[in-house]
């Protein structure tokens, strides 16, 4: 019912096309985890790619609106900065890591890329 974005289609879309897959623990006390999250439902983390001390993740913005969303991580990130979609840094591109995490703006369909670097 509603809008695509209301009756969250990209969301389901991808949990059709991408289907959790479970892995047997170790221990039944194991707590919860995640590398990242997003706070906005427009917002859709698409990759995150492994480098040597760094993490490359991508993102973009799916419901055609311009919104300032956050993007957490438990990785001990010590610098961000947004680059291109070759991953290399963009001039001024360094983003302060606040408590809440990356601050991220987007306008309609934008596509970030953010490299985390690590601190190890």
């Amino acid at each position: 019912a509603g809008s695509f974005q209301e009756a969250g289609v990209i969301q389901q879309a991808y949990n059709l096309n991408f289907p959790l897959h479970t892995v047997p623990a170790s221990c039944a006390q194991c707590p919860a985890w995640s590398a990242f999250s997003v706070s906005s439902p427009a917002i859709v983390l698409e990759t995150a790619e492994d480098r040597p001390e760094a993490v490359v993740v991508r993102l973009y913005e799916a419901h055609g609106s311009t919104v300032t969303a956050w993007l957490h991580t438990s990785l001990p990130v010590k610098e961000a900065m947004l680059c291109d979609l070759l991953e290399r840094p963009a001039l001024q591109g360094h983003l302060p890591l606040e408590q809440q995490g990356l601050r991220l703006s987007f306008t309609p369909f934008r596509v970030l890329s953010v490299l985390l670097v690590l601190s190890c």
